[in-house]
């Protein structure tokens, strides 16, 4: 892949609500030297699309400083992951609507992965077979996906670190903007643990109600079975088990009581057809052979790097709390950088979150609560 190329994706890939098919057919059949220099109409005419939306893409495409995104990216420690390039998820890369980049924070490695999510108001039945499930299948050396949503994801990703097993945090959110704010601490375990944190969206994207069902086709796209723990009729998690489907992907589904209203997910799926998930062996014969494999060894925590404006703004804060805004007047640095900048220390496990929006060194914080 050309750096060209690669530069395109990452433009395209940040226009608002993009549809991945047509943004790469419209690379496709113009290429990444006639994008910059054609016109709109020349757009709609390649990617299929009217002429309002193509002018809307082309303008976003060309505002979008993707070097400079890099460079924000790799200051915090991540990487960005272009489709078709050499570390793409290959099985990612076999879906029609992959994103065209993909951010990356912590270690995504080539294996096979199982996505395990449901509702996010879980019974304590549910959350007991979410740990179960999650726990044993990270043991196996797979991967355990979810969407880091409270709930059923967040105590999938928690059992699969206990396990000391890699677990993938796809976010409905740039990742200076991990949501919720809750799972922020999760989030940083991820990250350091052997695990990654991964977004399709730009670094600075916050929530918003239409990113979490486009981030759901990613989290079934990077793995080869769903499991559904819990979930109503209407349960966002049905979205990701009709994207697995769809990707001829194994679905499958854990019973529950049958007089919980959080069982109609999971029976809806087992009634269509979907495998039964009452035991991680139901999960592993679901797998093509040979994807479990050996347990996943302990992964020793590395001492952190910090990059020139880390180590700043870590200096400012000091033996003392700070809140963004005051980060900002005596950083200089503006408050969208700075979140960016924050998380990295919290992911480094450097600083934390306290009372008040306020952000303290972890070490001084640890030391004035020992006395």
């Amino acid at each position: 892949m050309t750096d060209e190329r690669g530069e395109w994706l990452l433009r395209l890939n940040a226009i608002a609500f993009v549809d991945a098919l047509r943004a790469a057919v419209l690379l496709e059949r113009l290429g990444p030297r006639d994008l910059a220099a054609a016109p709109a109409a020349r757009w709609a005419q390649a990617a299929g699309i009217e002429a309002p939306v193509a002018e809307r893409w082309r303008r976003q495409a060309l505002e979008f400083d993707a070097d400079g995104e890099r460079r924000r990216v790799a200051a915090m420690g991540g990487r960005v992951l272009t489709r078709g390039g050499a570390d793409y998820p290959e099985l990612l890369d076999q879906v029609p609507d992959a994103p065209l980049a993909l951010y990356a924070l912590g270690v995504l490695e080539a294996k096979s992965a199982v996505a395990v999510v449901g509702s996010r108001t879980p019974t304590a039945y549910g959350q007991r077979m979410s740990r179960h499930l999650a726990g044993e299948l990270a043991r196996r050396g797979l991967a355990v996906v979810s969407g880091l949503a409270r709930g059923i994801d967040a105590e999938a990703h928690a059992a699969a670190l206990a396990a000391g097993g890699a677990t993938w945090a796809v976010l409905g959110s740039g990742l200076a903007h991990v949501y919720p704010p809750e799972n922020r601490d999760l989030a940083r375990r991820i990250a350091q643990g052997g695990g990654a944190l991964l977004s399709e969206y730009p670094l600075d994207q916050p929530p918003a109600p239409g990113n979490f069902p486009r981030r759901n086709r990613i989290v079934a796209g990077l793995a080869e079975a769903t499991v559904l723990v819990e979930g109503r009729r209407g349960s966002g998690a049905l979205s990701t088990a009709a994207k697995a489907a769809e990707y001829g992907r194994e679905v499958l589904a854990v019973p529950g009581p049958a007089d919980s209203a959080l069982s109609e997910a999971p029976h809806r799926l087992l009634r269509e057809g979907a495998r039964l998930a009452a035991r991680v062996e139901d999960v592993i014969c679901a797998l093509p052979t040979g994807a479990a494999s050996a347990p996943a060894p302990v992964r020793r925590k590395a001492t952190p790097t910090l990059a020139a404006e880390e180590a700043k703004v870590l200096g400012l804060i000091g033996a003392q709390s700070l809140s963004l805004d005051e980060l900002s007047r005596r950083s200089g640095l503006d408050t969208s950088r700075l979140s960016t900048i924050i998380f990295g220390l919290e992911l480094k496990d450097l600083i934390l979150a306290v009372p008040g929006q306020r952000y303290a060194q972890k070490e001084v914080r640890e030391n004035l609560q020992a006395r």
